[in-house]
């Protein structure tokens, strides 16, 4: 009940939150497409990552699966909730992440341990957050891992 009430605000949200407060271009690149990118670069391994999950490509959102990419981070809610404190950690700030880092807070506080150690994690590393990971997208994925200290 609880996953299916943040994934339902989720949904509620994006479009807004695409329209309104992202300011980036789209991408206009399918996951297909990222396949092409060489093996080891992050554009592929993101490309993998989508048609892993059978999702596609959010426009103006495309950061989102980065992260998940870089971080290892899973897709269930909790993991969800993990990510953004992982990237609060890690310097990000938005009136998105602390609504979702508080509802999820609330919601699963028996994920307390999990949503510490991300946010340990994103200290630890070097800020990402705030990269242009379309610039990024042929380049060794280990190479930006390791230049960013992301575990």
């Amino acid at each position: 009940m609880r996953a299916l009430l943040l994934e339902t605000l989720y949904e509620w949200s994006k479009v807004p939150y695409q329209k309104i407060w992202k300011r980036t271009r789209p991408w206009d690149v399918a996951a297909n497409d990222l396949l092409r990118y060489p093996v080891n670069s992050l554009g592929f391994h993101l490309g993998c990552f989508l048609i892993k999950h059978s999702f596609e490509i959010q426009p103006k959102l495309e950061s989102h699966d980065v992260y998940h990419v870089l971080t290892g981070t899973g897709i269930s809610v909790p993991e969800e909730v993990s990510m953004q404190y992982y990237l609060m950690g890690n310097g990000k700030r938005s009136l998105y992440l602390y609504t979702v880092v508080a509802l999820g807070t609330a919601l699963y506080p028996d994920e307390l341990g999990r949503f510490r150690s991300a946010y340990k994690r994103g200290r630890s590393a070097l800020a990402f957050h705030q990269l242009d990971f379309f610039k990024l997208l042929n380049q060794p994925i280990n190479s930006i891992k390791n230049a960013f200290l992301i575990c």
